[in-house]
């Protein structure tokens, strides 16, 4: 993303130098806060107007999507808190107690022998990448249980009484949210019915539904033109594997010419050795001051 930005302010000096009475407006908004859910920065700023018409006719997410793809949207989202109860007692003594620990591991063995090959067999027609992505899919993103929430101090010896688990819950457009969240309290209230003193609470932290800007929308087809000059070859038209802060210029501004396009391997994301190419950047500048030059002047030269 940090590729993308500077990429983008790089364009726009460009674009700026050779045609300096251009019609129109060109703004670059750098947020915070897009890993989190995007809540204090482009949803603040789409809340106040910032992005929507007639504010704002175009806008390109600068995610690094690789250089010769442009990403019309993403798979919904819904994570989620799941806690299991039980109850305390001394961990000498754990048959006074109920540990809420196992209770949770009897949710993610659930999870194993049913959920994920069920989310494996459903499949989408949108252009989502990698391939794998094409599936509907769940990440537990975190567990905690119990007094001692990491090993650096000395271990409580207490039986848990509180367990949680946070889950990542990636969808596809032929889902509705309510069946997401029903295949997952379905397993938990089965739990409930079966398990001896199962308990559980949930609670929803983002919900974001798939997302997806149509081909033909004018920024779309402002950027195939960029890339098209550049790499001399169609642009490949895909949806992200995971959300981003489209969904809150779609959802909030009701802007839907929106895309991401930017340098970077996507593959790379979140890994150790995350990285963008320099040449990568120096055409994505191109492809980005050409797609300017067609919203703004028509491809005029």
């Amino acid at each position: 993303m940090k590729g993308g930005l500077a990429a983008s302010i790089v364009a726009v000096e460009a674009f700026i130098e050779v045609y300096p009475d251009f019609p129109g407006a060109i703004e670059i908004s750098g947020t915070v806060d897009e890993e989190s859910g995007g809540f204090g920065g482009v949803a603040y700023l789409a809340r106040k107007g910032y992005f929507s018409a007639p504010k704002v006719d175009h806008v390109i997410i600068p995610e690094p999507l690789n250089k010769d793809r442009i990403c019309l949207g993403h798979r919904g989202v819904w994570w989620a808190e799941i806690e299991t109860k039980g109850e305390i007692a001394h961990g000498s003594m754990p048959f006074l107690g109920d540990c809420a620990v196992r209770h949770m591991g009897a949710v993610v063995r659930a999870f194993e022998d049913e959920l994920f090959p069920a989310l494996d067999r459903k499949q989408t027609r949108m252009p989502v990448v990698p391939e794998g992505a094409r599936r509907s899919t769940l990440n537990i993103n975190a567990i905690h249980g119990g007094q001692t929430d990491d090993f650096t101090g000395l271990p409580s010896p207490n039986v848990p009484d509180s367990c949680r688990m946070v889950i990542d819950r990636r969808f596809l457009l032929e889902e509705s949210l309510a069946e997401v969240k029903d295949e997952v309290i379905g397993l938990l209230e089965n739990l409930r019915a079966n398990r001896r003193k199962f308990d559980y609470s949930i609670r929803d932290l983002m919900e974001v539904l798939p997302n997806m800007t149509d081909r033909d929308a004018p920024v779309v087809k402002a950027v195939a033109r960029g890339i098209q000059e550049v790499f001399d070859r169609e642009p490949e038209y895909v949806i992200s594997p995971g959300s981003y802060d489209q969904k809150h210029i779609a959802r909030i501004g009701h802007l839907y010419n929106c895309i991401a396009y930017g340098p970077g391997i996507l593959d790379l994301a979140h890994r150790p050795d995350e990285w963008v190419g320099i040449d990568d950047m120096v055409q994505s500048v191109k492809v980005m001051a050409i797609g300017l030059n067609q919203l703004l002047r028509g491809g005029v030269q």
